[in-house]
């Protein structure tokens, strides 16, 4: 089973929506290929904002910094419902393409198996804590250095994805592909390009996505008539039975 998800690593029910999905694979028994997507909630924003995270969201949606703070704490609190430990008063103000690029650096790796394969995966929860628990500022060059070198990925191959602008394209990409899909927020997740859920669903809905989707990969049963044998009326790489 593969699972693409779309998100953002400044969006917190991103990363309680990961940690969703994760419990209803384990609840179900299933596996799966989680491949981490691009998703800028806001590409204008900057690394050097010097306002507080409540103040920025409370003039975003025009509704005040008290309204801002209100709203972490409730996230926060959904947070620790998951296992989650939310510290946004040390949120910093960030633009997250370097991220994402780092991200599409790791995937690449991964499939060439310069690096394990679940870098990206690591790579995006690392990115995900940073922010949301440890207060690092992940569109910093230097901290998204130590937090990539840190997962495993190679600091030469990092130094140079950060110094231009390799993977730009790809973010963009990846921004337009769920555009196309319809999803105009993140997180969003796709399970074998057939089953779309939107947002940071309970577990149960994300289980009876991973159900439905299961039962579409099963085998058909096969009905024969009586006493007839595997290969009987068929034909095959090496003939047909006469």
């Amino acid at each position: 089973m593969r699972i693409d998800v779309w998100s953002d690593v400044v969006c917190p029910w991103c990363y309680i929506g990961k940690r969703r999905l994760e419990e209803a694979l384990a609840d179900s028994g299933e596996s799966a290929e989680i491949v981490w997507h691009s998703f800028q909630l806001d590409p204008s924003s900057t690394n050097d904002d010097p306002r507080d995270l409540p103040t920025r969201l409370g003039e975003k949606y025009g509704r005040g910094r008290e309204w801002g703070v209100q709203a972490n704490a409730h996230v926060t609190e959904v947070a620790a419902e998951v296992g989650l430990e939310y510290h946004l008063d040390q949120a910093k103000s960030v633009n997250t393409v370097d991220a994402h690029r780092l991200l599409h650096l790791a995937r690449d790796l991964g499939d060439a198996g310069e690096v394990p394969a679940d870098t990206q995966g690591r790579l995006k929860e690392r990115l995900l804590k940073a922010y949301f628990t440890d207060g690092l500022p992940v569109g910093d060059h230097a901290t998204l250095t130590e937090l990539a070198t840190e997962i495993g990925l190679p600091a030469e191959r990092v130094r140079e994805v950060l110094a231009g602008t390799t993977y730009t394209d790809d973010v963009a990409a990846d921004q337009a592909q769920a555009l196309a899909y319809g999803a105009n927020g993140v997180p969003f997740f796709v399970i074998d390009e057939k089953y779309g859920v939107s947002g940071a669903q309970p577990v149960d809905v994300f289980k009876e996505a991973l159900r439905r989707a299961n039962a579409d990969r099963k085998p058909v049963t096969l009905i024969t008539a009586p006493g007839a044998t595997d290969g009987d009326a068929e034909c095959g790489p090496d003939g047909c039975p006469i």
